[in-house]
């Protein structure tokens, strides 16, 4: 019995549940389905190796193919038409495509190209009503539409590191009221005030607490509009635990490692403000020596970072001007080349 082998292709810019029904139809349908994602730095900025890791990560069974060198151009002349049909079946060597799934103008040319089945999916959008240019203008708006671990992709996270008492959670949490969205407190501190033990948490409950941060900050991306401000991350917890007891625990250590590329944007707030010396902490002195440390770290992996000096409100109109500036996935060594 002949395989049915279903196609399609996109820029999936973004992945959508358009896009999804229509990939899942073929699933339904098919023995094996193949996905071809264009490149397309002129739709969206979300580079192609992002957009082809939300198709494998929530379509393992999919098989997934970068076009880095597919053509960008839409239309219905002949010249056009017979540029992606040279690109799929000569340039790729696909063959023996039984059905080609399709919502578009262009399944009939390809279809035919490829002699397969051409099988439209929702070409009026009554099922899933909506599109890519819209979502790009908006995607909060429009965020019913998105695959969670799509959303997460297009939200700008912002972290602020520092010493305590630096400003961290004035800073994130009134950029968050200003631009309307949400943001993660510092967890650890939730945490501490439950199971420290002398003013002190174990090797082990410092792992908890950045496995409980990165979890409870998973979910705030979903509910973020443009931004997540972020109050600390796991490479503070990594810092108290080297500053505390010597060394870190293995998974902390790789948690720490992780969150290296996970954000955005790093701000580190300065010790230039008052201390507040509450019951809690451990001092003035040994706060400087931990701004150092994280300064230090923070150099060693390379991570490129914004200081914050002088009054809280002066900090936060710096973040403002360079979050003006900023475009995710385009322009962060141009603009922080530029502002230091």
């Amino acid at each position: 019995m002949l395989k049915k082998r279903g196609l399609t292709v996109g820029k999936f810019a973004p992945l959508h549940k358009g896009h999804q029904f229509l990939i899942e139809t073929a699933l339904a349908e098919m023995d094996e389905v193949i996905v071809i994602i264009y490149d397309c730095a002129q739709t969206t900025a979300v580079p192609l190796t992002v957009r082809s890791q939300w198709l494998k990560n929530i379509y393992p069974q999919v098989r997934v193919i970068e076009a880095w060198q597919g053509p960008t151009e839409v239309g219905h002349s002949p010249e056009i038409k017979k540029k992606h049909e040279d690109y799929i079946i000569n340039s790729l060597g696909l063959k023996n495509i039984t059905h080609f799934y399709c919502s578009e103008f262009y399944g009939e040319h390809m279809s035919l190209a490829l002699g397969a089945e051409n099988r439209l999916v929702d070409r009026e959008r009554s099922v899933v009503p909506v599109s890519g240019t819209a979502i790009r203008a908006d995607p909060a708006q429009f965020r019913q539409y998105l695959h969670p671990v799509v959303y997460r992709d297009l939200i700008t996270n912002v972290v602020f590191l520092g010493a305590p008492s630096t400003g961290k959670t004035t800073i994130t949490s009134e950029l968050a009221r200003e631009y309307n969205t949400v943001c993660m407190l510092e967890y650890g501190r939730e945490y501490w005030e439950k199971h420290h033990s002398q003013r002190r948490l174990s090797p082990e409950q410092l792992v908890k607490v950045a496995e409980g941060h990165l979890a409870r900050e998973e979910q705030l991306l979903y509910q973020a509009n443009r931004y997540l401000f972020t109050d600390t991350n796991a490479l503070t917890t990594y810092m108290f635990a080297l500053y505390y007891h010597g060394s870190a625990h293995q998974r902390l250590s790789e948690l720490a490692l992780q969150s290296a590329s996970r954000y955005d944007l790093v701000f580190v707030c300065d010790t230039d403000i008052p201390y507040d010396d509450t019951w809690d902490r451990s001092g003035n002195v040994n706060r400087q020596t931990f701004q150092k440390q994280i300064i230090s770290d923070l150099l060693i992996r390379k991570i490129p970072f914004f200081m914050l000096r002088g009054p809280l409100k002066k900090r936060i109109e710096l973040v403002k001007k360079i979050l003006t500036k900023y475009k995710k996935y385009e322009n962060l060594l141009e603009l922080f080349t530029n502002w230091t």
